[in-house]
């Protein structure tokens, strides 16, 4: 990925949580739409959300974004505002949110949202992580992998 599309992919991004790569191993990733009030889309567009506790659950035969913080959009009146911590419904098909909570329930798996985004139609969507928590050693052995590859890519460019 080039400096450009990286930062392209960075400014879309409404939310990330960057902790959850390092808390949990990701094995699969899915993009799922979510349904959110107005007042939550024009809070999302300025960047003040936060999905840092959050998680996917099911719930009624769907599948929820639980925990997930939007603070009110100020410039809204009281009558309009929303509640930031509600459930929001994550848009899937039904084969795949059976694929999702069969591996949440069969394998001991988390449903992690890795960010919020907009697409290029302007459409907000959730990355989900189908995760495993890391144990302490896993994350130590993580973070000396990260740094090796830094290491390795300085000396590369010394010898170059």
């Amino acid at each position: 990925m080039t400096d450009k599309t990286a930062r392209e992919k960075a400014q879309r991004y409404a939310a990330l949580n960057r902790r959850a790569r390092h808390n949990y191993l990701i094995t699969d990733t899915i993009e799922a739409g979510i349904m959110l009030l107005g007042t939550e889309v024009k809070s999302l567009r300025l960047g003040q959300a936060s999905i840092q506790e959050a998680f996917a659950g099911g719930k009624d035969g769907g599948l929820f974004l639980l925990n997930a913080y939007i603070p009110e959009y100020k410039q809204a009146g009281a009558h309009l505002q929303h509640e930031p911590h509600r459930a929001r419904r994550l848009l899937l098909h039904k084969r795949e949110i059976d694929r999702l909570l069969g591996a949440v329930k069969r394998e001991g798996m988390t449903l992690v949202p890795l960010g919020i985004y907009f697409n290029k139609r302007g459409i907000a969507k959730v990355e989900l992580g189908l995760a495993k928590g890391k144990h302490k050693a896993d994350k130590r052995e993580s973070i000396k992998k990260r740094d090796w590859e830094r290491e390795k890519g300085r000396v590369m460019r010394a010898k170059n």
